[in-house]
């Protein structure tokens, strides 16, 4: 059976007017919310309501999947978000922006896990790898080509919301023409995300989540700062960021590709270790774009590796379910990195962002080193 059905690659179409939308709004609201003079506390807390968002509709989605199905769930998702991305235009405003940026985080959440969800059920231990990667290149594809939008076209709220808005609808067009099914799962209880947590057998693959959104909310926030400090441009810090996640892009095929062939185990060990490689490069003023490359390859390719880690574990009517325990430690290592992080780089030096990172991916690196017994191989699963 081909990898790439024609309900996936509906579905990754789908989740490209989706990203390139989150993409704009994500830079431009804070953008937005400066020129109405609001502080910057205040900014962030707009930011943080939409995490929160974010947190609501990772744990909502799997009652919603097990009731309504892939589909409907997703167009509800799309509809969510719409509703988020009209709002904005409604009034300017601290305690509104806060209400619509939460509605529209919850709607980017529901998608997300819609999405995930759908390609792990989709797929088995031979091509899941795969199938993540494709997923991952879409969204980092979508992300680069939304900054693209935002440097090329108007940026005025009244300008962008009418197209952004009839992207999001667009995105539902797809699944129109197609239908998910899970036939496996439907007659099984669906599972808790609670208990995917403590799985001891997936702990690795949770763990590498939250790794993953500690190092990866790290270098999305704080990166450009990192740059700035050393006298980099704003369209130098633009290329830079371009350069990593273009990185990020180019390992997710064939990252992908070994693990559904090596294992996951092995291939975790190896992006760790460049991980910390790439952090060390940073940190003895080697070539920025060598450095920048090597840690975008590794560090933006390990939360779908670690996803399907914990995939494999778990029977399949748990998919779901722990897809969302997943992005749910994926949220939390993305909110909680970049904290620490600041805090760090603020009262020390900004070079305890790749200290910080390079941490972390040491002690994962252990966990890895110590996983005992042997690590099935993809064909014994499929």
């Amino acid at each position: 059976m081909s990898t790439y059905t024609r309900p996936v690659m509906l579905l990754l179409c789908g989740l490209m007017l989706l990203t390139l939308a989150i993409a704009v709004l994500n830079t431009l609201v804070p953008l937005w919310l400066a020129h109405e003079h609001l502080p910057t506390w205040q900014v962030g807390m707009v930011g943080s309501s939409y995490f929160t968002g974010n947190l609501l509709g990772t744990m909502m989605t799997g009652w919603l999947i097990k009731r309504q199905g892939f589909n409907r769930s997703y167009y509800l998702a799309s509809l969510i978000f719409a509703v988020g991305c009209v709002g904005l235009g409604l009034m300017v405003g601290f305690w509104s922006w806060m209400m619509w940026r939460f509605i529209a985080g919850v709607g980017c959440a529901m998608i997300w896990v819609v999405v995930e969800s759908a390609l792990m059920c989709s797929g088995t231990s031979r091509n899941r790898g795969r199938l993540l990667a494709a997923y991952m290149m879409v969204y980092y594809v979508g992300t680069v080509l939304g900054q693209l939008m935002v440097s090329k076209l108007p940026t005025d709220l009244v300008s962008v919301l009418p197209w952004v808005t009839a992207m999001v609808l667009a995105a539902i067009l797809p699944l129109l023409f197609t239908r998910i099914v899970n036939d496996r799962s439907e007659n099984q209880e669906a599972a808790a995300v609670w208990p995917m947590l403590r799985l001891r057998h997936a702990r690795l693959g949770v763990n590498g989540c939250i790794i993953s959104g500690i190092v990866l909310g790290s270098l999305y926030g704080l990166m450009p700062l990192y740059l700035n400090h050393q006298g980099v441009s704003d369209s130098g810090i633009g290329f830079w960021m371009a350069v990593m996640v273009s990185a990020g892009i180019v390992g997710q095929w064939p990252v992908g590709r070994l693990a559904d062939r090596f294992g996951r185990l092995l291939v975790l060990r190896v992006q760790v270790f460049i991980v910390i490689l790439g952090c060390m490069a940073m940190l003895s003023n080697a070539a920025m774009g060598p450095a920048l490359f090597v840690l975008g390859a590794a560090g933006f390719t390990l939360y779908p590796v670690a996803m399907a880690w914990a995939c494999e574990k778990v029977e399949h009517h748990q998919l779901v379910a722990m897809n969302q325990a997943l992005l749910l430690s994926y949220t939390i290592g993305s909110l909680l990195g970049p904290t620490l992080t600041a805090m760090l780089m603020q009262s020390y030096s900004d070079n305890l962002l790749f200290v910080m990172i390079a941490g972390v991916a040491f002690v994962y690196l252990l966990m890895l080193l110590r996983k005992a017994g042997h690590h099935p191989t993809p064909v014994a699963h499929a």
